[in-house]
């Protein structure tokens, strides 16, 4: 049996860190003299006011907190930040109606960066803001930022993080688990600040580098313009730069801890997770690069007259390819070219990338290298058996053998990750897209700019959370043309993609709702 009023209680310390973080976008428009920043006062007081009820609802409650209370409010709160996020988009105009303001709020807060606003630059300051803070709180998990501070208010946060966290493995830098969300929660900050500077030091303005450092630490991709950004910034070291912070937050935070704050830099690349990771990205790129550079001179649009513009082409491709690829696997959905106008073969190899994932234990998203390595090492071993059939050859994970729960679980999360998938697929493909929206988007064609293939790659994109999809859908435009249905339904895709499905879908059966 649930215990109600602790999971009460816990979405109402919550909704506290919610409303103080209305307050600083509420903040925000004072400083910039925005009328829009009033739209934050009522989603504020909301935020409060719930928290408050919350708490007196569940002052009596016990502290111990069950699996399912874990599942059940991990769940929940997603559902009602996104809800009470929402409203400031209502209130100042800035989103047309609910359905939109549901999806660009859990877009944030999933750290997904799809978004339906066509044109982010002629967007308040403060709102502008408020789309990063959703995605930097979402990032790094919006239970797992809040553990640290759990155990002041009496509440137990082992079973919470259990539910939260993402991967196959729990690995831990301290045996308790609110010390643990401290040290996580330090090095992302220490991440974000230093993208900060980093991006400043390139001479990017201080509220775009303090956006862009959110969205990339929390690898979700939502940009204060909507140019892409090679166009609006038109610096190579700023790209760089982007990827360099992108790779970092792709990695597991665990391994980040090791090697900045104890200096175990030798474990540090012997990580099987980490050589996966880099493999991907490194294969993907090369690819991508060779055959961007042939096409170009092909197309006789490659200047080969000199060796340095040779280079000079050549260090183009990389790059393009280089940050796309980045992108695309960290989940971060930031782009500084339309990779939907590369080479068809380029397209498969990116739609791989986008489900792909980085690493688990990061804030990326998608299936996570981690379970690529284990299926890579499953797969081997039945091999070594079809030859050595008596042979006694357990699956071996940086040194340590890989108990059968993990690989049962590995295979129930892959039948359910591609099962998703393909339905979402299919519920896209027949909602389609909004009339009354076509009007809008003179260079949107119904006849082929929706198909099975432009709904498999919005479905891939929602559940993996990475924000721009394939075709019409990718980086040179929003997702606003999609019907509500459509919204909601990769709204469902980004949540249970973030929080990798079992924590939502347990709530569906009916074992999870008997009394134990």
């Amino acid at each position: 049996m649930s215990n109600w009023r602790l999971i009460i209680k816990v979405i109402g310390i919550l909704l506290f860190i919610e409303s103080g973080l209305l307050l600083t976008c509420f903040i925000m428009g004072i400083i910039y003299e925005e009328p829009e920043r009033y739209s934050f006062l009522w989603p504020m007081i909301i935020a409060w006011a719930v928290g408050v009820a919350n708490q007196y609802i569940g002052r009596n409650s016990s502290s111990n907190m069950s699996r399912k209370d874990g599942y059940m409010i991990v769940t929940v709160v997603w559902l009602v930040f996104t809800v009470i996020g929402m409203l400031p988009f209502l209130f100042s105009g800035t989103v047309p109606d609910v359905a939109s303001a549901f999806f660009e709020t859990m877009s944030g807060f999933t750290s997904t960066g799809a978004t339906i606003m066509d044109d982010c630059g002629s967007l308040p300051k403060c709102i502008i803001f408020w789309r990063s803070v959703t995605q930097w709180i979402g990032g790094v998990g919006i239970i797992f930022f809040t553990v640290a501070i759990l155990p002041a208010f009496g509440v137990g946060e082992v079973k919470l993080f259990a539910a939260e966290s993402t991967g196959p493995f729990r690995n831990k830098v301290h045996p308790r688990i609110s010390i643990t969300a401290k040290w996580i929660g330090t090095i992302y900050l220490l991440l974000t600040l230093g993208c900060i500077a980093s991006l400043m030091c390139c001479g990017m303005g201080t509220f775009d580098a303090i956006n862009y450092s959110f969205t990339i630490t929390a690898t979700g991709g939502y940009a204060p313009h909507s140019e892409l950004i090679s166009d609006y910034f038109q610096s190579p070291t700023i790209e760089y730069v982007m990827i360099i912070f992108m790779i970092l937050s792709g990695i597991n935070y665990t391994l980040l801890y090791f090697a900045i704050i104890k200096g175990h830099f030798r474990n540090f690349f012997r990580d099987g997770e980490l050589r996966c990771f880099f493999i991907i990205f490194g294969g993907a790129t090369i690819i991508c690069t060779a055959i961007l550079t042939a096409n170009k001179i092909l197309d006789d649009n490659f200047d080969t007259s000199t060796f340095s513009a040779f280079c000079t082409g050549l260090e183009l491709s990389f790059r393009d390819s280089l940050f796309t690829v980045v992108s695309l696997q960290t989940t971060t959905g930031l782009a500084n070219c339309d990779y939907t106008l590369w080479p068809m073969p380029c397209m498969p190899l990116l739609l791989f990338i986008m489900f792909a994932g980085a690493c688990s234990g990061s804030t990326s998203s998608g299936f996570k290298c981690v379970r690529w390595s284990l299926i890579y090492r499953i797969t081997r071993n039945e091999f070594k058996h079809i030859l050595h059939p008596r042979a006694v050859l357990p699956v071996k994970y940086n040194g340590q053998i890989v108990n059968h729960q993990i690989m049962r679980t590995l295979f129930g999360f892959t039948a359910l990750f591609v099962g998703a998938l393909l339905i979402g697929a299919f519920i896209l493909a027949f909602s389609g897209v909004d009339p009354q929206k076509i009007v809008a988007h003179s260079d949107f064609r119904p006849d082929i700019d929706f198909d099975f293939y432009d709904a498999l790659g919005l479905s891939m994109s929602s559940i993996s959370n990475v924000g721009p999809g394939m075709e019409y859908y990718g980086p040179a435009h929003s997702w606003s043309i999609l019907s509500p249905f459509a919204k909601y339904t990769c709204s469902f895709l980004m949540l249970i993609g973030r929080l990798e499905i079992f924590p939502v879908l347990v709530l569906f059966t009916r074992s999870f709702w008997r009394k134990t």
